[in-house]
This record gives C-alpha cells, structure tokens and sequence, in this order.
C-alpha cells in the first residue's frame, strides 16, 4: 500500500497556511528504540486536500499485542518499503506544513528520528488536537482520539490505521472550523502550537522519553 490522490475540497481552512494531518503507526512507543510501519498524511492547502499513505518495513519485529491493535502483522510489511526509501517523498509532503497530530509530540518524536537516521532535520510547526480539543471543549474530561470520535459523530472506517486515524483528526478540525468563528479558534491554536526547538542540554534522540507525556489525553 504505497501511494498518493488528490482533488478532494478543503472547505473552509485559511487559505494562507498549508496543513498536514498524519498519523503513523508504530512497533512500540519508543521512538529511539521502535519503529514506523504505516505512515498517513493528508496535505490540505487552501481548497486542496491530497492524500498520501503507505506501510513501511521497519526492519524490526511487531509485537503480537501491537499487531493485535494496529491489524498489521510482519508479514503485510516484508515486502513494503523501508522509510529510506521514501524519506525524500515523506519529506516532501511534508514541507512547510503546520504539522497536526493527535498527541503530536508521539508522532512527531518518530519522524523526527526516521529522518535524523537519513540525515534531515525535521522542526515543523505542530498542533496538538488533544490539546486544541481541551481547550475547546473544557467541559469534557478526556480528549483521545475514541472520545472525540464518539463526541462528534466521526466517520471511523478502520481504528488503529493510520489513514483513518489521520482523516478523524481532520474531520475534527473541520467541525471546530465549524463551530467556533475564526478569531476564537486563531487563539486556540496559537494557545497550544509547538514551535520547534529545544533546550540546548537536552539531546534529540531522547525525544520520545518525553513524547506521550506532554500531550496526555
């Protein structure tokens, strides 16, 4: 499964900024130790949405208990490409994008490891939708992904795939555009945005020991 389409409608996104919504799944949840085996992204700029995903060898083995949730098993990816492969095609993809996910820093702590291992510095702008639904809707206790696909009626055609995961997240971002007028919702994602950048003593590669913990649902 490795591929890309295009020609869908944005609906109503600031035309001025270009967005990437992804979700990857994994081996494990360490990103220095584990490894990316399904990578999804929907690209939308302006009144464009493009589509691109594939499963990837992560030249590791899966965890029973992990192909057990995600529905990918060794065998679906001995034969798919290595992220070498297609780092200069993610890449692209990826290039000046507000980079969203739910529980970004998750996501964001693979891909920053999956390109330091080809030698690419990978610093977007990220947005948190755990983040971005908690200060939206306060009211609500939890914010993971089962609870916003619950709250707003969410299409939801495989759980736990990385397109389906990434085309929730869209579908959320949509209903707040919605919901909220533009200035409410400007705010809200300025409140929670992660500027790339860390602190000087503290090394890349350990990304992950803090990935989970900063976006709890």
């Amino acid at each position: 499964m490795h591929g890309h389409q295009a020609g869908e409608k944005g609906g109503n996104m600031n035309t001025t900024q270009t967005y990437a919504f992804v979700d990857l799944e994994t081996t494990g949840g360490s990103a220095a130790h584990d490894r990316i085996t399904e990578i999804a992204i929907i690209r939308v700029d302006g009144e464009t949405v493009s589509r691109y995903q594939t499963l990837l060898n992560p030249q590791a083995h899966i965890p029973p208990f992990i192909a057990a949730i995600t529905g990918i098993s060794n065998a679906m990816v001995a034969d798919a490409p290595t992220f070498a492969t297609v780092a200069d095609e993610v890449w692209t993809w990826l290039q000046d994008c507000v980079f969203v996910a739910h529980n970004v820093r998750f996501d964001y702590g693979f891909l920053k490891q999956a390109f330091a291992r080809v030698d690419k510095e990978f610093n977007p702008e990220q947005l948190c939708t755990v983040k971005l639904s908690r200060r939206l809707y306060p009211e609500h206790k939890h914010h993971g992904l089962d609870q916003l696909i619950a709250r707003h009626g969410l299409r939801m055609t495989q759980r736990h795939r990385a397109m389906a995961d990434a085309d929730a997240i869209y579908q959320f971002w949509r209903i707040v555009q919605q919901s909220f007028d533009a200035k409410t919702l400007q705010a809200a994602c300025q409140k929670v945005m992660n500027k790339p950048g860390l602190p000087v003593a503290l090394n890349p590669l350990n990304i992950d020991k803090i990935g989970r913990a900063s976006c709890r649902e």
